[in-house]
């Protein structure tokens, strides 16, 4: 009898607790200890962001983001409805309205074609969002963002190691924030990052990371005793959280090679669903470079697909489908806008589905690649 294959199953490269064991060795238990610090150099020096400061998760990450963009009440900010809910809920809480704009057809990314007719008096920002860890048209909302004088957030949870013509992902905008939730390609369990790109936000930053007060500024010397002096939370993660981060970002070429080798696999293979009209498969743009974070289809209907993933479930193999459109969520109509139509975010929400993708898949992808073409063609 074939094992169930899982739709995702974190990878560990063997050094985690060996890591997590040397930090406990070290004393140093709280944020900000010599992994934490580590963890930041080597995003700092693989993104060219000016400075990347650990956050406990990619939530986290956003709220210091939208505090630092100086977002209000009532203010307005664009992003794709086609996201997971911590996207709308960091500008949420700070009072402001999220605008839900569509996304394109070929990425799933915003789409800039559609960004300018929503931008009012009221909007401060726009938030691209990287889906699969394909890079948003950032030149685009990079003039956008300039003629307007808007900040732009990039929410690149699952974009890291991913780059636009060359640029890291989370380091062209004002502020870019990545996770490393399990589920993402580099993992601590839970776990962000808030990445800057101007030297000008970094006081102020580390500030709203250590709950307000100046504690950084003490700990370097720089003042002899700290004091509350901002808004801000506890945005930290443990240093154990760092160790164990740290062990996959040194693995981080080799994760993301072997992962954009499996991602090549499914396309390959099931190309021949395409070319027969049956699916769509994922677009990469020239100039993208993606991390192989997601393989996703599209497929003809709601109900094709949710038939899919039964079909696929009893045969053993996790299928998951992916967002639903927040513009239509029951707190989404509550407090956002949705100016326009969203016809590509609602065929999206209906018809995407992922197929499992982790290290470690490579002795079970033959399996999930012909079950997949069976099950399409007997549904389609």
């Amino acid at each position: 009898m074939n094992e169930n294959i899982p739709f995702n199953k974190p990878f560990l490269t063997g050094r985690e607790i060996a890591r997590i064991e040397d930090a406990l060795r070290g004393g140093k238990l709280s944020g900000d200890g010599p992994y934490t610090t580590a963890c930041s150099k080597f995003i700092e020096e693989k993104t060219g962001a000016k400075k990347a400061l650990l956050t406990h998760s990619g939530t986290a990450a956003l709220e210091m983001a939208v505090i630092l963009a100086g977002i209000q009440p009532g203010d307005e900010v664009i992003l794709p409805s086609y996201t997971f809910v911590s996207t709308a809920t960091a500008f949420v809480l700070r009072g402001a309205i999220p605008v839900f704009c569509d996304v394109r057809a070929d990425t799933l990314n915003i789409d800039e074609a559609k960004i300018e007719e929503l931008i009012t008096k009221k909007t401060r920002a726009i938030v691209p969002v990287h889906y699969a860890g394909v890079s948003c048209e950032m030149n685009k909302i990079l003039d956008l963002a300039d003629s307007y004088g808007l900040a732009i957030i990039e929410d690149a949870a699952q974009g890291i190691m991913s780059t636009y013509h060359g640029s890291h992902l989370g380091s062209i905008g004002n502020y870019g924030c990545y996770s490393f939730h399990e589920t993402k390609n580099i993992i601590s369990g839970e776990g962000g990052a808030l990445l800057l790109r101007e030297e000008k936000d970094i006081e102020r930053a580390e500030i709203i990371r250590e709950k307000g007060t100046n504690r950084s500024r003490f700990l370097r010397g720089q003042v002899d005793k700290y004091t509350w002096v901002d808004v801000g939370s506890s945005y930290l993660p443990s240093e154990m959280v760092a160790a164990f981060l740290m062990a996959q970002l040194e693995r981080a070429d080799w994760i993301t090679k072997r992962r954009l080798e499996l991602w090549d696999i499914y396309y390959r293979e099931l190309d021949v669903l395409e070319a027969q009209g049956l699916v769509k498969l994922p677009i990469i743009p020239e100039g993208c470079v993606h991390n192989g974070h997601i393989f996703y289809l599209l497929l003809p209907s709601l109900e094709v697909r949710t038939k899919f993933i039964e079909k696929m479930k009893e045969a053993g193999i996790g299928c998951h489908f992916h967002y639903q459109s927040l513009h239509s969520s029951p707190y989404g109509l509550r407090v956002g806008k949705t100016p326009s139509p969203m016809e590509v975010t609602e065929r999206a929400s209906d018809c995407l589905v992922r197929l499992p993708l982790w290290v470690g898949l490579e002795s079970h992808i033959d399996r999930v690649i012909s079950q997949t073409i069976r099950t399409i063609k007997s549904l389609v």
